[in-house]
């Protein structure tokens, strides 16, 4: 028997299950479509949430056997893989929970099933087993997130040649991992195996690691990884990898053309970024237009070609982040509302959960010469804060790009201790258009991190203090 809402959105990711709240907020009866037997999406059953218990765990294992001794702490850490997967899996249990959780306290419905858009207002939602249920509604949101990027003539079995899904459940810590691709994914989930134990090497088919991040701040960051034992092949593509015995046999070859050369690994992660996930919705025979990255494609106000279908996140154009599918879904839910929905796609920040941590909001050094923008550059390493010398964290920098005429900010790019939470204080002063004299003006509490903040501000005018 058919349902009418005023929404129904299918996917329960970050962008989807915050949508459906909001719009539930503002008064919409709401439906969610869910493929998984769990809410959450990709982000916090297997990606965002699973990746970062690792890194935190992983991190406290490095530390406990490498940092605590010069602090006078003298232990020797025993690994118990098993137990670290657990206590990774208790974290997912707890976000997931909290969603369900969230949608029960909205009064949101919650379906289970594979959604397919079957006309404009009309979902039709088959579960693994039963009978398929059809849900009317006045709008549609497509919030179904994205799909690993597979390599050709590399199939992932999820075992010994592995997506980042199975890269969060491997039983045991690899001898030899060989990481393709020298993006976020990538060198977040080899940092995790490195710290516990696996010789790790990535192969990037660019010039340079994190594409599309300040060029300075890649750099400054290989050497970084460079130093803590992470080795890389710029500049060079994975062709093949096929078992040897208990290894496998990786074909590298120059992106550029040249001689091949065969790596051993006993593990390969595919990390060559992700696809929008539309497939099966339907969206062809309804005549939902598509760019040729597969991308649905929406207008200002996130509405497709066709009247009340509506799509946000890593399915549409733009920076494959939850929190821009949050933003999004919000935006979209306001608008439904009779409300004025809006993203402001200058600040939305981007972070790598390393050790050290990246983030950067704003724009890059390479996007203003390329347009032509006059800038100031303020620098100021941690190596001279306060705290991060006495905490031995002191890799890394903060830069801050502001207009040549203005003085307002931007862009900000961190590579340094706690730098995904510092790179908040950035975004909030870029969202009110803060300059930086702004920043350097606005007194920071000693000792800090966040004061090398304010000193890069204050070295755009060339007048840093510790510096």
């Amino acid at each position: 028997m058919a349902n009418a809402y005023d929404l129904v959105v299918i996917g329960t990711g970050p962008g989807g299950y915050v949508c459906a709240i909001r719009a539930a907020q503002l008064g919409l009866s709401v439906a969610v479509v869910e493929k998984r037997s769990s809410h959450g999406g990709t982000c916090l059953n297997v990606g965002c949430i699973p990746s970062k218990a690792l890194l935190h765990a992983s991190e406290v294992f490095e530390e406990a056997g490498h940092g605590m001794a010069d602090m006078g702490i003298k232990v020797a850490p025993k690994l118990d893989l098993a137990k670290m997967l657990a206590f990774k899996d208790e974290g997912v249990k707890g976000n997931v929970d909290g969603v369900q959780y969230l949608l029960k306290k909205n009064k949101i419905d919650s379906v289970h099933g594979t959604g397919r858009i079957v006309a404009s207002g009309k979902v039709e939602v088959q579960p693994e087993q039963g009978d398929a249920q059809t849900l009317e509604t006045k709008s549609i949101v497509i919030a179904t997130g994205s799909d690993v990027t597979r390599l050709p003539g590399i199939e992932i079995d999820e075992k010994r040649i592995v997506s980042s899904t199975g890269a969060l459940e491997l039983d045991k810590v690899p001898g030899n991992l060989l990481v393709v691709g020298g993006g976020i994914i990538g060198l977040e989930l080899g940092s995790v195996w490195r710290r516990l134990g696996a010789d790790v090497t990535v192969v990037e088919f660019l010039d340079r690691i994190i594409p599309g991040m300040d060029g300075d701040v890649a750099k400054q960051y290989m050497r970084i990884l460079k130093k803590q034992g992470i080795k890389f092949k710029l500049g060079h593509k994975v062709t093949g990898a096929k078992a040897n015995g208990k290894a496998l046999d990786v074909a590298v070859e120059p992106a550029a053309g040249g001689d091949a050369q065969t790596l051993s690994a006993d593990v390969v992660l595919v990390a060559i970024g992700r696809v929008p996930y539309s497939e099966g919705l339907g969206l062809d025979e309804i005549g939902v237009q598509k760019d040729n990255h597969g991308r649905v494609m929406v207008d200002d106000h996130y509405q497709t070609n066709v009247p009340g279908i509506y799509a946000i996140g890593d399915v549409i154009d733009g920076l494959m982040l939850a929190h821009k599918a949050e933003d999004e879904g919000v935006a979209v839910a306001e608008i439904l509302a009779g409300q004025v929905g809006h993203v402001n796609y200058n600040v939305i920040p981007n972070v790598i959960y390393t050790y050290p941590e990246v983030a950067s909001v704003g724009r890059t050094e390479e996007e203003l010469k390329e347009d032509g923008i006059e800038y100031s550059v303020g620098k100021f390493p941690f190596l001279a804060n306060g705290r991060a010398k006495v905490n031995r964290q002191t890799d890394g920098f903060v830069k801050i790009l502001a207009d040549s005429e203005t003085d307002r900010i931007l862009g900000v790019h961190i590579v340094g201790p706690d730098a995904g939470n510092m790179i908040a204080e950035a975004a909030v002063i870029m969202e009110f258009g803060g300059s930086a004299e702004d920043l350097a003006r606005t007194c920071h509490a000693h000792p800090t991190l966040t004061e090398a903040i304010k000193e890069a501000a204050l070295a755009v005018d060339n007048r840093a203090l510790h510096m």
